[in-house]
Protein backbone atom coordinates (compact mmCIF):
# COMPACT_ATOMS: atom_id res chain seq x y z
CA UNK A 1 0.00 0.00 0.00
CA UNK A 2 1.23 3.61 -0.96
CA UNK A 3 -0.27 6.59 1.09
CA UNK A 4 -0.35 10.05 -0.76
CA UNK A 5 -0.84 13.24 0.69
CA UNK A 6 -2.37 16.35 -0.94
CA UNK A 7 -1.98 19.51 1.49
CA UNK A 8 -5.93 21.14 1.43
CA UNK A 9 -3.50 24.31 0.63
CA UNK A 10 -2.61 23.25 -3.05
CA UNK A 11 -4.92 20.68 -3.83
CA UNK A 12 -8.82 21.37 -4.44
CA UNK A 13 -10.64 18.13 -3.17
CA UNK A 14 -12.37 17.77 -6.46
CA UNK A 15 -9.11 17.21 -8.46
CA UNK A 16 -8.06 14.62 -6.29
CA UNK A 17 -11.52 12.83 -6.22
CA UNK A 18 -10.96 13.12 -10.58
CA UNK A 19 -7.64 11.60 -10.18
CA UNK A 20 -8.25 8.60 -8.02
CA UNK A 21 -11.70 7.55 -10.37
CA UNK A 22 -9.74 7.90 -13.53
CA UNK A 23 -7.03 5.71 -12.09
CA UNK A 24 -9.10 3.01 -10.06
CA UNK A 25 -9.27 0.56 -12.69
CA UNK A 26 -5.37 0.12 -12.66
CA UNK A 27 -5.65 -0.32 -8.51
CA UNK A 28 -6.71 -2.88 -6.71
CA UNK A 29 -8.51 -0.44 -4.34
CA UNK A 30 -7.94 3.59 -3.20
CA UNK A 31 -9.20 4.63 -0.40
CA UNK A 32 -9.59 7.91 0.60
CA UNK A 33 -9.24 10.02 4.16
CA UNK A 34 -9.72 13.31 5.32
CA UNK A 35 -7.16 14.85 7.47
CA UNK A 36 -7.75 18.98 8.80
CA UNK A 37 -4.62 19.54 6.34
CA UNK A 38 -4.70 16.49 4.10
CA UNK A 39 -6.84 15.14 1.69
CA UNK A 40 -5.12 11.36 2.10
CA UNK A 41 -5.22 8.19 -0.75
CA UNK A 42 -4.41 4.65 -0.20
CA UNK A 43 -3.25 2.54 -3.05
CA UNK A 44 -3.03 -0.77 -3.18
CA UNK A 45 -2.23 -3.00 -6.46
CA UNK A 46 -1.24 -6.63 -7.55
CA UNK A 47 2.08 -5.96 -6.73
CA UNK A 48 4.53 -3.05 -5.85
CA UNK A 49 5.48 -1.63 -9.23
CA UNK A 50 2.34 -1.46 -10.25
CA UNK A 51 1.38 0.41 -7.00
CA UNK A 52 4.14 2.57 -7.70
CA UNK A 53 3.24 3.71 -11.24
CA UNK A 54 -0.23 4.12 -9.98
CA UNK A 55 0.13 6.19 -6.42
CA UNK A 56 2.34 8.08 -9.25
CA UNK A 57 0.11 8.94 -11.98
CA UNK A 58 -2.65 9.69 -9.18
CA UNK A 59 -0.32 12.24 -7.88
CA UNK A 60 0.39 14.00 -11.56
CA UNK A 61 -2.89 14.10 -12.62
CA UNK A 62 -4.19 15.61 -9.09
CA UNK A 63 -1.53 18.30 -9.76
CA UNK A 64 -2.58 18.59 -13.68
CA UNK A 65 -6.34 18.97 -12.89
CA UNK A 66 -5.73 21.28 -10.27
CA UNK A 67 -3.74 23.77 -11.81
CA UNK A 68 -6.17 23.97 -14.97
CA UNK A 69 -8.74 24.35 -12.81
CA UNK A 70 -7.12 27.49 -11.02
CA UNK A 71 -7.33 29.60 -13.70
Amino acid sequence: MIELRFHRDLYRGESVDAAAKALAPYATTIDRAEEPAHWVLRVTASNPERERRVAGEIANRALGITVRGAG
